[in-house]
């Protein structure tokens, strides 16, 4: 079944306090694992993810240069937290083409990485 206009993206999670950090919207945790400005930074990419009716259409608003990455990370997508952290999601579809992407409506929330330099420093979770 399709969505509505203007239903919200739905997520997924690989780890299950990232989840309820989200759902429950208290990011206490993670303003002590990360800091408060890159809290926010995390939460208003979120908010924005989930303000878009599918995965292309967040694509496409270009806030966070989302970009399709590569290597171990291939399938999921990068999204500009601070100069070297990206969150990392990954589009809950078959395929990565924009007619297939546009009909994409929930994305796993894989977490926060410096990937730079070859090496994966994840801070979240």
């Amino acid at each position: 079944m399709g969505k509505l206009e203007g239903e919200a993206l739905q997520f997924t999670y690989e780890d299950n306090e990232l989840r309820n950090t989200i759902e429950e919207d208290d990011y206490a945790w993670i303003i002590k694992k990360i800091g408060m400005q890159m809290t926010k930074s995390f939460k208003k990419r979120i908010l924005q993810i989930k303000a878009s009716n599918n995965f292309m259409i967040y694509f496409k608003t270009g806030l966070g240069r989302p970009h399709p990455l590569d290597g171990n990370l291939s399938g999921s997508y990068g999204i500009s937290i601070t100069g070297n952290f990206r969150l990392v999601v990954e589009p809950i579809t078959d395929a990565y083409d924009v007619e297939t992407l546009s009909k994409c409506d929930t994305v796993l929330v894989k977490g926060v990485v410096d990937y730079h330099g070859g090496k994966y420093n994840w801070i979240l979770p």
